[in-house]
Parts: C-alpha cells; structure tokens; sequence
C-alpha cells in the first residue's frame, strides 16, 4: 500500500517541520497512532490503532528515523530487533516553503498484508481527520 497525504498550511516550514520530525509527538495529530515510546537506539515503539465499527486492530512497530534535513525532509522506517522477517513500513515526510506558509507532503509505504479495500477506505477517511486536527495546531 502507497498512500499520499498533502497538507498546505499558513504556518512557517520550521513550525510544520516540529510537528512531523519527531514520532513522540504524532498522537497528538494522527488518529492512527495510538501510543509512541522510547526505544532503545533512539528509535520509537509504535504502536497504531485503526477502528472499523466495534472491530479495532492494533500493531506495534519499531520504527526509526533513518534520514533527517530539517526543516525539509525526514524519513522514518520499520527498524525491528527480533530478527524476524516483517513488512516495511517507510514514513517519508517532506516540507517546502509556499508563498503563504508552507506545504507537506507525506508518504506512507506498507510493503504487508494489513489492508483491505474496508480498512483502506478506514484509513482514509482517519487521514483526513488528521490533517484537520494539524491544521488546527499549527493555528494555535
């Protein structure tokens, strides 16, 4: 699953980019990610929650920051320590300067086996809340 999600804001790039740098302060904004903690290696456990109904589905990940240009670009990717094969998760974020704030641009890559055409509608329909709930922050 490839997912683009597209944010133009009035807030400066340095505003934007503090609010997707680092993945401790997601829950705040993103419905989908339920719980953010440290990990060993200055890497986060995270853990996302999607809700369809009554039916809610969980997973947890570990997922670290693999690529940092402030206040440009940083990329996030699934960084697991069992030694077990899992499915990539990569968390691309990018912000540009506008005329009149700045735009992000996010790119989520999930290389498993999670979705159906359900969940996705699920998940796009979350996306859109959260943008709604960043915009609101950056407003504050």
């Amino acid at each position: 699953m490839d997912l683009r999600i597209e944010l133009a804001t009035s807030a400066s790039p340095d505003r934007l980019f503090s609010f997707v740098d680092d993945l401790a302060d997601y829950p705040a904004w993103m419905g989908l990610v339920h719980a953010v903690g440290a990990a060993e290696g200055g890497a986060w456990n995270v853990e996302l929650r999607g809700r369809i109904g009554p039916f809610a589905r969980s997973k947890k990940l570990r997922m670290a920051r693999t690529m940092i240009d402030a206040p440009s670009h940083v990329r996030f990717e699934r960084s697991e320590t069992d030694g077990r094969q899992h499915g990539r998760w990569i968390l691309d974020a990018r912000v540009e300067s506008a005329v009149d704030g700045s735009h992000l641009t996010m790119d989520l890559h999930y290389s498993g086996r999670l979705w159906s055409s359900v969940v996705e509608r699920a998940l796009l329909d979350e996306v859109e809340a959260s943008k709604a709930r960043l915009s609101a922050l950056l407003a504050d």
